[in-house]
């Protein structure tokens, strides 16, 4: 019954999009009005992100019946958003046609429309995990096609979608999910067993990176928040107070700016069961201010201190668990089955641990990135760098950013690299450097 009224009422009210190239110098304005529902916001917000957009500032505003969001975007290079294609879809997307369905470029499950088995896991971080579960899927003649692996707090999660190795179709039968899932479990757990591990195959479409969110939320991994290594700028600073004339309450963020933090706060807030009325967001420079009055679903704005302290470690975690120390690492080459483990594991024989992974393939080619740091938590050895990438291939491997230890000397191909027998050949255009990332 609640289904079709909403129906009618979006009929009625029909969501209306305009976008903007000239009211703003450098960047592009788009509004969205629309009937106003609980998780619309969000939907909005990650359409956007989905797109690789940058929100630079935002007015958020869903008091009452009626939601009004006013974004102004750019694109990775700063610049306003011109692709007729991409401002086409902006329109479908948010437009009078739409459901605020999400873009499937994010998106992992099981469907019988999929070409994938999509397996979520979680459990506790240690140096060699992923080379480890990627080893286990690789054994098991399972080729991970796409990824994302998070850690944070000495948690890990990850979304695999794999494909079997003979028919390059989905996994279906039973008793082999069921192999992988008691597999990778075991894993997970390690010699940890005061934690629980978890592995199972996600039963729909789902949006990965909010997936992610909602698995180390599930978690607890806000708890007892590590800020070891993280200095004054990096650190979040997160405030919730209340507003007591308006019954409104209020959370202030404060943060090094990055590509996806608005996703993040409010893909948190939402599973939070709290309602975004009123927003704003602004980026000045390096740095992003957002402001939000709030209230729980049930209509009351935060009640004790206790749960004013849960929001605020919550959101300190959800802006961290993208806060990737270390190294960032590019991967070009033609995908096969195996690769990710091969990589992985030359990682760690090396004493590299893998913080944040996101791996990918497109018309076969696979495009992965990691971020890398020393198992002992020592600062990355530029020689150990190096000598990791004559072992994959230099115009495979790349370090992304700038550092004058891996550019002061010429890039020389190295005998180590052939006796992997041209497993990692490829043509490779990316750029490279060291880093500290954010992205």
């Amino acid at each position: 019954m609640d289904d079709e009224y909403e129906k009618l009422i979006r009929r009625m009210n029909p969501p209306r999009v305009v976008i903007d190239n000239e009211a703003c110098k450098n960047a592009t304005v788009i509004q969205v009005d629309s009937a106003n529902k609980h998780g619309i916001l969000l939907e909005v917000v990650q359409i956007l992100t989905d797109l690789n957009l940058i929100v630079t500032k935002a007015y958020i505003c869903s008091d009452g019946g009626w939601f009004m969001d006013v974004f102004n975007v750019t694109d990775q290079e700063g610049n306003k958003v011109t692709d007729e294609a991409i401002l086409d879809y902006i329109m479908k997307s948010l437009g009078p046609d739409s459901c605020f369905a999400s873009s499937m470029r994010r998106s992992v499950g099981v469907t019988s429309a999929m070409d994938h088995t999509s397996i979520e896991l979680i459990g506790s971080d240690r140096p060699g995990l992923l080379s480890e579960v990627s080893a286990v899927l690789t054994n098991l003649k399972c080729n991970v096609v796409n990824g994302e692996v998070w850690t944070h707090n000495t948690r890990a999660a990850a979304i695999m979608q794999v494909t079997d190795e003979d028919s390059g179709g989905p996994i279906t039968d039973p008793e082999r999910l069921a192999m992988i899932k008691k597999l990778l479990c075991n894993v997970l757990k390690g010699s940890n067993r005061s934690r629980d591990a978890k592995t199972q195959v996600s039963p729909g479409v789902t949006h990965t990176e909010r997936r992610l969110h909602q698995l180390m939320f599930a978690d607890r991994d806000y708890e007892h928040t590590s800020e070891e290594g993280l200095n004054n700028q990096e650190r979040p600073n997160v405030k919730v107070f209340n507003w007591q004339d308006k019954d409104y309450s209020v959370v202030s963020i404060q943060c090094k700016d990055r590509p996806k933090l608005l996703f993040d706060i409010i893909c948190t807030l939402t599973d939070m069961q709290y309602v975004v009325f009123h927003g704003n967001v602004d980026t000045v420079g390096p740095n992003a201010h957002q402001e939000y009055c709030i209230r729980h679903i049930d209509g009351s704005p935060v009640k004790s201190d206790a749960e004013r302290q849960r929001v605020i470690q919550c959101l300190e975690a959800a802006i961290l668990r993208r806060v990737s120390e270390g190294l960032k690492l590019e991967l070009c080459t033609t995908d096969r089955t195996g690769l990710l483990s091969d990589v992985t594991r030359i990682f760690r024989e090396n004493s590299l641990t893998v913080t944040r992974a996101e791996v990918t393939t497109r018309s076969g080619k696979a495009v992965n990135t990691f971020y890398v740091r020393d198992a002992s938590g020592y600062p990355v050895d530029a020689k150990i760098v190096e000598s990791v990438r004559q072992t994959i291939g230099l115009t495979i491997l790349r370090v992304k950013g700038s550092c004058e230890a891996l550019n002061s000397a010429p890039p020389q191909e190295s005998p180590t690299r052939f006796l992997f027998g041209g497993l990692f050949k490829s043509r490779s255009f990316c750029n490279f450097g060291l880093v500290r990332s954010y992205s």
